[in-house]
């Protein structure tokens, strides 16, 4: 029996080099979508590689011509291999996920860690946040990111993070003790605030689900992979939105403010809520959907 192009490669590659200029070939040829930590066919095969040698991101190019041993060449082709036949997102394949710099394990019973708040987070977010010692809620929180991120860049924070999945805890619980973080942030399972009781925070933010039916069922195959209670939120996107917008007030604190990701419904939303004030956040490194409201807003227009 003749053996496969990745069976050649993996006896015929040497080094760094060889191995990235493969894999970005073949995820070229094999027309694959990128969205989760990439948008190109080198820098995912630079990403995959790397990181399956468990090698820093920054990792010198001058040492690419390094020489792999036999077992390193054919771990890195099992996952070249997996990555095109399954369609599945790199991260779950290293499970590695990166946000605000940070590395967290992420495996499918969490979204892949992506959204312009880490960059918020990592402004430590300046100026809304003004409490010197804020609390902070984390609110479908999937693998944990972004408030164990808060709690990483803001010292003096206590953060609460909150998800409706038992599945998705146990992946936060495992980033919150890879982080060296508990108790200062902690996890508990609640179906939005159903779990806070009389809890008040400084900041709430949220990346909830917000896809709507229509790009649910268009999405590229990477996307079938991940947790569909994590993405889709009814027809047109918001009918988490809708409660979080309904609820927040209560858990907030005088001069707290929430923090929340619509992405592509923001169209729907804006429409949707015509009067309210939406403060539309801008990020110098790209993305959009991301609105700030206060507690006070809050209570103007949905109390």
């Amino acid at each position: 029996m003749s053996k496969d192009k990745f069976q050649q490669a993996e006896q015929k590659l040497k080094t760094i080099t060889d191995f990235v200029r493969f894999a970005a070939t073949e995820f070229e040829r094999a027309e694959l979508h990128y969205g989760h930590g990439t948008d190109n066919a080198w820098d995912e095969a630079v990403a995959l590689v790397l990181q399956m040698l468990e090698l820093p991101s920054d990792y010198p190019v001058v040492m690419f011509d390094a020489r792999l041993i036999k077992e390193e060449k054919a771990h890195i082709i099992n996952a070249i291999r997996s990555r095109i036949e399954s369609r599945k997102p790199f991260a779950y394949i290293t499970n590695k996920g990166y946000f605000a710099g940070i590395e967290f394990f992420v495996d499918e019973r969490v979204l892949v860690p992506r959204s312009p708040i880490a960059e918020l987070v990592e402004n430590q977010f300046n100026p809304w946040l003004i409490s010197d010692e804020p609390r902070i809620l984390d609110l479908c929180c999937g693998s944990g990111c972004i408030g164990i991120a808060c709690a990483a860049y803001i010292p003096d924070s206590e953060v609460l993070v909150s998800d409706i999945s038992p599945e998705a805890l146990e992946v936060a619980e495992i980033n919150i003790e890879q982080a060296g973080l508990y108790p200062r942030v902690q996890a508990v399972e609640s179906d939005l605030f159903s779990a806070m009781r009389d809890m008040k925070f400084d900041l709430i933010v949220s990346n909830p689900p917000y896809v709507d039916a229509e790009d649910l069922a268009d999405m590229p195959a990477e996307f079938f992979h991940e947790p569909e209670i994590g993405l889709g939120s009814g027809e047109d996107g918001l009918e988490l939105t809708r409660k979080i917008l309904q609820q927040a007030s209560e858990f907030l604190t005088e001069h707290g403010v929430l923090i929340l990701e619509v992405g592509n419904s923001w169209v729907a939303l804006q429409t949707a809520y015509p009067q309210v004030p939406f403060s539309w956040l801008e990020f110098e490194r790209g993305g959009d959907g991301v609105f700030l409201l206060t507690k006070q807003q809050l209570d103007e227009h949905f109390n």
